[in-house]
């Protein structure tokens, strides 16, 4: 989620063009709904004048209006973005092409649920592309969320403590394949040594539509990995009341984050990958608990 090198020019053109091109959307989606009351207030006048009154007219509920010159201005949250991103000189680790993948999901789905494994340099621009919605941010690194924490207040962002270590990943992916990791359930109560169980929550009870998982650290040996980040995200996604997530793996040129994402989110729920980043879509389990692990 931190780069340690600065990313390219065209990505930080890119990032700004998408921020100008959803501050006109947002602008033309505003006048639309201004012009669209007014017509259905004049309607409604008319219609009023010429109809008897019954006792369920729709004349008794409150019809919403704006009428602030707020309506049209810009939110606050992607005014921060747009300055923030034009200004820095650091931008995202992951690629103009990566961010294009999630963030059609996200035009599509947003303001929804989004829940990110890790708090980087990218975690502004997630807050704003699900403009509206719920973003939460886990991140290992005590020092580093109270840094952010400082620049972006409005981040939702959360300390997560890893057990495992990279070189156990062999151990782990072979424990994770028996049933206590198969069957379908809450991970908090799971006895599958691969759940995170420590998690606020509200992360458990939260429906999410997107995961990210861009963390924890996993390029040494001794750093946690994402083998339990990839199989929590996957078992929150099948225990899901109904409905699908989109689940999203970077790094997965990396042995571990290649191996756990195909064998815990499965190559048959697989979208696309592009460059580092695949792209998973799980459907719930809890509707049939019959369905097989992997399609």
């Amino acid at each position: 989620m931190r780069p340690k090198t600065q990313s390219s020019l065209s990505l930080k053109l890119l990032l700004i063009c998408v921020f100008i091109a959803f501050l006109l959307l947002f602008m033309l989606r505003s006048r639309l709904v201004s012009s669209n009351e007014s017509t259905t207030s004049s309607a409604s006048s008319i219609s009023h004048a010429l109809l008897p009154r019954s006792s369920s007219s729709s004349g008794d509920k409150k019809t919403r209006t704006c009428s602030s010159p707020q309506c049209n201005k810009i939110p606050s949250s992607v005014a921060n973005s747009l300055i923030h991103y034009t200004t820095s000189t650091i931008t995202p680790q992951q690629t103009l092409k990566e961010i294009s993948v999630t963030s059609k999901i996200l035009d599509k789905k947003s303001p929804c649920n989004f829940l990110v494994f890790g708090l980087g340099h990218d975690s502004l621009m997630w807050h704003t592309l699900n403009f509206g919605g719920r973003t939460i941010f886990l991140e290992e690194d005590e020092t580093w969320i109270e840094q952010i924490k400082k620049r972006f207040p409005m981040l939702e962002s959360y300390h997560v403590t890893y057990d495992s270590k990279v070189n156990e990943a062999n151990v782990l992916i072979e424990a994770g394949k028996g049933p206590e990791c198969t069957a379908i359930a809450d991970p908090r109560y799971s006895m599958c040594q691969l759940a995170l169980k420590g998690l606020p929550s509200e992360i458990y009870d939260i429906k999410w539509d997107l995961i990210m998982v861009d963390a924890p650290t996993g390029y040494y040996e001794d750093a946690p990995g994402r083998m339990t980040a990839i199989y929590t995200a996957g078992m929150m996604a099948r225990n899901k009341e109904n409905g699908e997530t989109h689940v999203f793996v970077h790094d997965v040129n990396r042995n571990i984050e290649d191996k756990f994402s195909r064998e815990f989110l499965c190559d048959g729920y697989m979208k696309k990958q592009v460059g580092r980043l695949r792209h998973f879509t799980i459907p719930s389990h809890k509707s049939n608990l019959d369905m097989p692990f992997c399609p």
